[in-house]
């Protein structure tokens, strides 16, 4: 039968011709993986910082609501068809 060098060789084309098709992808997901751990050890380690300086306060953001003067409303558009609007500049 087959023995353990042609069994071995046989393995190790499997796994070649299974890496070509897949490993691209696997590498590009533990890429992807990789940042986003670094990202939130960075976020974790930030926290820690702020937590340690609690002297300054909070940002807040006003709502809607809060006095705070808005853009006015855009004026409605008749999109009816037909021609459009002329313009009156000289």
């Amino acid at each position: 039968m087959f023995g353990l060098s042609e069994l071995a060789v046989i393995l190790i084309v499997v796994i070649a011709v299974i890496l070509a098709k897949k490993g691209p992808e696997l590498a590009r997901s533990a890429g992807k993986s990789a940042r986003i751990l670094k990202a939130e050890a960075r976020a974790m380690k930030k926290e820690e910082e702020n937590e340690a300086a609690p002297d300054t306060p909070p940002r807040t953001i006003p709502g809607p609501g809060t006095g705070r003067p808005s853009a006015p409303a855009p004026e409605p558009t008749d999109r009816t068809g037909g021609t459009p609007p002329q313009d009156s500049r000289p």
